[in-house]
């Protein structure tokens, strides 16, 4: 069997004259690509390969519903007695919050013999050997995963790069915006996100055979052009069968969700020919306000008790202590040193009253670097408008976490929402600043922070997202100068794949902050650190850049 990292570089002389191909020219220069110019075209990759299509959805037949019968049904296993196999199911959940596992769980009971070759639709699979959608991919019953981020489930890395199970990576809101589109009977829409990507050119494996060759990639997109800018055409995701978790079910179907859990759990509900809620209360009719109901009963076709309870993927808890003082504790290595000096710089990019999207790593330092008594309203993913710091031990909640996957709290005034709605503030531009992570930017501010050719993909998430509107919402990227080896992570032109073209403002590091004119795609140092001087960012940096006459010193 190939190992997993000698099959992807095996792909990547492929992915890098793809990238190539993205990454030449400026936004007039956009080469417009769908599938019929790919098939017309001998000399293009596209010709010689299989695309994925949506021919198989509603391909099976779908559990009949009786609107006139009860929807309650005895146990989970009863109301997923009649799914087929070949289904599309729609899964909701984010990580382990929200997760339908006890429809899982019965689901897996049937085993591969009775329910097979299903196409499972989620953010990510669950976690290995706890939860989620992993149970049905380790049980072989999954043919085909959609979802955004692999993340750590090496059990679904292998069985994807070996053939066994095909996955199809979109970007997080994007995934979001096609099932809420199919929800809503629209068969397709536009999206800046993904535009100049592997995602625009199919260029994305989608299945492996089982010697680690490719035998399908994902499908170019149709491109156009509105006030300016490229969308990318995407079309609307529907499933067979939708299996989500509510904390309160009345026995019409209403239901109620807590927090974070409603990331996709509506939105799924409604793209489904048949949708199955487990409630971890179910009510009499009437006893939930109408005011309270998150998804009116008309979505939803069976109710099952939830016998699982609800668990984190990620339990982040802080101690008392860690509120009293932040110089507590030992000396500082070099690298925390760096890191504070970035985040700190960062933190000033974040101005009173601002909604802000702070990345992973490095980017979520700055919140903790913000000047007494100065308000600013993190808004987190997959769903939350008011994140607040992690939990006391006492204080975990299994229904609230972060993007990370980790539990948090919300401060006074906070909102939480589905995903649709949270990409829409992402992509609508409402969002004043977002700061994330690289691997590499460019002079002219595009960003890769998401993939290298040779080692192994974990998906984008939502990080294509959160670029997809530049002019409305600050990008700035908050990283190390150099990477482990050394090698520059500000760049000329980025080799790796991108996650936005043109879509950076601000760089800082730990060794200077340059200022990006993404028009004309150059680099102006306007900060330098203590101690260092411009020969050594010169030496440093891969990209050309000029100083600016009134340089100032980081603090």
């Amino acid at each position: 069997m190939a190992s997993p990292a000698r099959v992807i570089r095996q792909t990547a002389p492929f992915l890098v004259r793809q990238l190539a191909a993205c990454n030449r020219g400026g936004p007039r220069q956009l080469r417009v690509v769908s599938a019929k110019s790919a098939r017309l075209n001998l000399e293009h990759p596209a010709a010689r390969r299989r695309f994925s299509s949506t021919r198989h959805w509603r391909s099976v037949q779908v559990p009949a519903v009786d609107r006139s019968d009860s929807k309650l049904y005895a146990s989970a296993d009863e109301a997923v007695a009649d799914i087929k196999s070949g289904s599309v199911i729609l899964s909701s959940g984010f990580g382990l919050c929200g997760v339908a596992e006890t429809l899982i769980r019965a689901i897996r009971r049937r085993g591969p013999e009775s329910l097979h070759s299903l196409t499972a639709v989620s953010n990510n699979a669950g976690a290995e050997g706890r939860g989620g959608l992993a149970l049905l991919t380790e049980a072989g019953m999954v043919d085909r995963m959609i979802m955004s981020f692999l993340g750590a489930n090496k059990k679904l890395e292998k069985q994807y790069l070996t053939g066994k199970i095909a996955v199809e990576l979109c970007p997080q809101g994007t995934l979001a915006e096609r099932i809420r589109a199919a929800g809503s009977g629209i068969p397709a829409f536009f999206t800046p996100t993904g535009g100049r990507t592997l995602v625009q050119e199919g260029a994305i494996p989608a299945r492996f055979d089982e010697n680690g060759n490719v035998v399908e990639y994902g499908k170019p997109r149709e491109t156009r052009i509105f006030n300016g800018r490229p969308f990318l055409m995407e079309t609307a995701l529907p499933g067979d069968v939708a299996i989500l978790r509510a904390w309160k079910v009345d026995k019409a179907g209403n239901c109620v969700f807590r927090y974070t859990t409603k990331s996709f759990a509506p939105l799924m509900a409604k793209a489904a020919k048949l949708s199955i809620v487990e409630a971890e209360n179910i009510v009499e009719v009437g006893e939930i306000d109408p005011n309270e109901v998150d998804l009116p009963g008309i979505f939803v076709d069976r109710i099952v008790p939830a016998s699982v309870p609800s668990q984190p993927e990620v339990v982040k808890t802080r101690s008392p202590k860690s509120t009293e003082t932040k110089e507590s504790g030992a000396p500082k290595s070099e690298a925390l040193i760096r890191r504070d000096r970035i985040a700190r710089r960062a933190a000033k990019e974040l101005k009173h009253g601002y909604y802000v999207n702070l990345g992973v790593g490095i980017p979520t330092l700055a919140a903790s670097f913000l000047p007494p008594g100065q308000q600013v309203w993190l808004q987190s993913e997959n769903g939350i408008l008011g994140m607040g710091d992690y939990p006391l031990p006492e204080e975990v909640d299994p229904d609230i976490v972060n993007a990370g996957k980790e539990t948090v709290t919300l401060v006074p005034g906070a909102a939480t929402f589905d995903s649709s709605e949270s990409f829409s503030m992402i992509r609508g531009g409402h969002v004043d600043v977002s700061i994330l992570g690289a691997l590499q930017v460019s002079a002219a501010g595009d960003l890769a922070n998401y993939m290298i050719p040779g080692k192994v993909f974990k998906g984008m998430g939502g990080a294509m997202d959160l670029v997809s509107n530049p002019d409305n919402t600050k990008i700035v990227v908050a990283t190390e100068h150099v990477a482990k080896d050394g090698s520059s992570k500000i760049v000329q032109q980025c080799s790796l794949p991108l996650t936005g073209a043109r879509v950076v403002s601000t760089i800082i590091t730990d060794l200077a902050v340059f200022e990006v004119d993404r028009k004309r795609g150059t680099l102006t140092l306007t900060e330098i650190a203590p101690g260092i001087d411009v020969e050594e960012v010169k030496r440093k940096t891969d990209a050309t850049f000029e100083a600016a006459e009134d340089l100032k010193v980081m603090e």
